[in-house]
């Protein structure tokens, strides 16, 4: 089944560093080339994560919807992104069906939603 979700855009002041901090932080992505002319991204779980430049429109920072990311651990999926430099901002917290989940900041400040069960 294809996600329902196409793509998440994040806001950076440099989107090269954000690019490559967003690799370190997503493994299992690729960064890939779409459109004319090709605009780089990474490609995701069948998602495009598309690193853009913050302007006056859209600053980076925690200010509206987060995205939640399933993950198979929660507890290994937290410590890897702080491992890869992310800061924890709300959470965790204890869910439904043995699940936690919370909310790290990446280095713009922008919100990454985690949630998946609990691997303790």
């Amino acid at each position: 089944m294809m996600s329902p979700i196409a793509a998440v855009l994040i806001h950076v002041a440099d989107v090269e560093a954000g690019l490559a901090w967003y690799e370190r932080a997503f493994p299992l992505a690729k960064r890939v080339g779409i459109g004319e002319p090709p605009f780089e991204c990474l490609s995701f779980a069948g998602v495009f994560i598309e690193v853009v430049s913050a302007d006056s429109q859209v600053s980076s920072g925690a200010a509206g919807s987060v995205v939640y990311w399933r993950v198979a651990q929660f507890e290994t999926a937290l410590s890897h992104m702080r491992g890869a430099g992310a800061t924890l901002y709300r959470g965790p917290l204890s869910i439904e069906n043995g699940e936690r989940m919370c909310q790290v900041r990446d280095p713009w400040g922008n919100c990454i939603g985690l949630r998946g069960p609990s691997s303790s």
